[in-house]
């Protein structure tokens, strides 16, 4: 590892479980702080805004403010800005995120941006059929992320990823997704911080989305074993000998000051 620059977290399955702390995590992020090493919170979470975010995990013992916490949707905003400045937006989202998007008109209908959030039960069949039409259309899809699942005290959800693949096979037109694992939100973390890639370590409980992304741009990854977590996705990954595996594989956060050498 290089020289030890920031910290960078996932949060759901992380730190916390359905906003309940998981076991060591509190005393992890002190350890942090007794060393005055950055950190900042990277998450594909959208049924939060990033104050609410930084007050659950207040709330949850782990003390954080809303500038240190990086959401897919407040990337998603910028994103849109950038690409289709003006454009009438439609929202799909579980959760209200629209204080994380400034600058941005959201429409009811006849929409020139799609832009899908975290699933929940709002992606009902007459939401999901409007936007599969427009997509169908040639209207650009913009998504927060591309998840599969989350974790829950009750188990795995089905997120986004799953009802966005099936429409882009069937529609014949690709979204964009702007969260993990898009190289933008590590980048954009690591430039918060003050800090190079190369000296940032990103703790995660997904192999692809989390801590093999934030490999790709140079960071240093962590694997936990909690939240969405699952032996075998680890145990096939490591069948292919050419793959790039987890630079560590710990069995839960209260583990990481052993990582680090704090």
């Amino acid at each position: 590892m290089h020289t030890l620059g920031g910290v960078l977290f996932d949060i759901d399955g992380v730190l916390v479980t359905s906003w309940e702390p998981i076991a060591g995590a509190r005393e992890t992020i002190e350890a942090l702080d007794d060393n005055s090493i950055a950190r900042t919170f990277l998450t594909n979470t959208t049924s939060k805004s990033r104050k609410q975010i930084a007050e659950a995990l207040s709330e949850a013992g782990m003390a954080a403010n809303a500038d240190e916490v990086l959401t897919a949707a407040a990337l998603t905003g910028e994103y849109v800005r950038e690409h289709h400045p003006g454009a009438r937006c439609y929202l799909l989202n579980s959760g209200n995120v629209r204080d994380d998007m400034p600058g941005i008109e959201f429409v009811d209908d006849d929409p020139e941006v799609v832009v899908l959030g975290g699933a929940g039960e709002e992606f009902g069949h007459r939401e999901l059929s409007a936007v599969y039409e427009w997509m169908s259309q040639g209207v650009p899809v913009v998504a927060m992320h591309r998840s599969m699942t989350w974790s829950t005290r009750e188990g795995l959800r089905i997120d986004t990823g799953i009802y966005l693949t099936g429409m882009e096979e069937s529609s014949g037109h690709k979204a964009t997704a702007v969260g993990k694992p898009a190289p933008a939100g590590f980048l954009a973390a690591a430039n918060r911080m003050g800090v190079d890639p190369d000296d940032v370590v990103m703790v995660g409980d997904d192999l692809h989305n989390d801590v093999l992304a934030a490999q790709v741009v140079g960071m240093t990854g962590v694997l936990v074993k909690t939240g969405k977590f699952r032996p075998d996705t680890l145990r096939r990954w490591a069948r292919d000998e050419f793959a790039m595996q987890p630079d560590h594989v710990i069995d839960t956060v209260a583990d990481l000051p052993k990582v680090l050498g704090i």
